[in-house]
């Protein structure tokens, strides 16, 4: 069978037409499915009956498969999903005064081994198809429902779940197109946000074919301690990462680069390091999101003390940059930043190698 959701409009109207369909079909059931949250072809009552037959005989409209839903005392909301043999993935919304934001995975697992990410410790599976990414928003908007005014309650979505969402390009941006569509979830390119650890080519094929907001995982001043904690940077150093995020506001929909800063004790946020983070950005237009560190089993770090986040803050700003700090949010149902995990059946066994190295320890 067929999964409609795996398709943007385009691809929506490519098949549709390959079945004897009009085109036109294509607009509508974006607006049942993705606008109305229908699944079910015998609701779509202004599409001809014979299409709605045609239909179901050979496709379905299958986000995954829901397991369980937790909400935190501070409001956040945490779904687990079921992605079939690969495991679960989890989805984040966190309400603000201004704004609902989803955080949206993008693999079962991460490939990446950022050693500071819980995620990045339970290895990886595989990547998650169209459907697999657009369905999180598609639960969340049907769980959530809408405010008095009749508003969908999410008014952001940010590519910073489960997984490095540039890795799984062409899904991705499969996914976001459908975010942005008019007939889809109707969100401004200023409205959805991709966070990637540093893949610099296909940073340069965003920028040409789907263009939202870019925040980057930084998270160090310098490639000495980035080669460390954000292994990729090996391949994709520093020099070639801020040349790529300049690159990228050729045709960014906003005029700056967020850079995430994950604040680990003793490792990345001493005033030296401030210092260096200044003048390794002096040429990029940004602002700075330092997050500090949520803890979890056997991560090897400790969060940096609440006073020195504030002085690292402090230089920042004193320098001319925009510096916000996360707070910790839906920390008591593992759903604050880097706590993200599912339930993964590594294929990596990577697993088995960090256990291995705590039992040596």
């Amino acid at each position: 069978m067929v999964n409609l959701l795996d398709f943007d409009l385009a691809g929506l109207t490519e098949y549709l037409v390959s079945i004897g369909e009009k085109p036109f079909r294509a607009k509508q059931l974006m607006r049942w499915m993705h606008q109305y949250g229908e699944s079910d072809f015998d609701a779509m009552t202004d599409i001809a009956k014979v299409t709605r037959q045609k239909l179901a005989t050979s496709t379905h409209i299958a986000p995954p498969v829901l397991v369980a839903e937790q909400k935190s005392e501070d409001g956040t909301r945490k779904w687990a999903l079921n992605v079939g043999e690969a495991g679960a993935i989890e989805t984040v919304f966190i309400p603000e005064d201004d704004r609902g934001t989803l955080c949206v995975s993008s693999q079962v697992g991460c490939a990446l081994e950022c050693t500071f990410c819980s995620t990045g410790r339970q290895g990886f599976n595989r990547n998650l198809t169209v459907a697999e990414i657009i369905g999180q928003v598609w639960w969340a908007n049907k769980s959530l429902g809408k405010d008095p005014k009749g508003e969908r309650i999410i008014s952001n979505v940010v590519m910073m779940g489960m997984g490095e969402p540039l890795a799984n390009y062409d899904n991705v941006v499969s996914a976001m197109r459908l975010m942005l569509d008019d007939f889809g979830y109707g969100l401004s390119r200023r409205r959805v946000t991709l966070s990637t650890s540093g893949l610099v080519p296909a940073m340069d094929r965003l920028k040409e074919d789907c263009p939202v907001a870019l925040a980057v995982s930084l998270h160090a001043p310098n490639d000495k301690i980035r080669d460390v904690i954000v292994p990729i940077n090996q391949k994709y150093p520093l020099k070639e990462l801020m040349a790529a995020c300049n690159r990228y506001l050729e045709k960014a929909p906003r005029d700056f680069v967020t850079f995430e800063y994950v604040m680990l004790d003793g490792i990345n946020d001493s005033d030296q390091n401030a210092r260096e983070l200044i003048a390794l950005v002096k040429e990029t237009p940004c602002k700075f999101n330092l997050i500090p560190f949520n803890p979890f089993p056997n991560s090897g770090y400790n969060r940096s003390n609440p006073n020195q986040i504030k002085r690292f803050r402090q230089i920042l700003v004193d320098a001319g940059y925009v510096v916000t700090v996360r707070k910790t949010r839906g920390d008591d149902i593992d759903a604050a930043c880097g706590q993200l995990a599912g339930q993964v059946k590594d294929k990596t066994q990577r697993q088995i190698k960090w256990q291995q190295l705590t039992d040596k320890e």
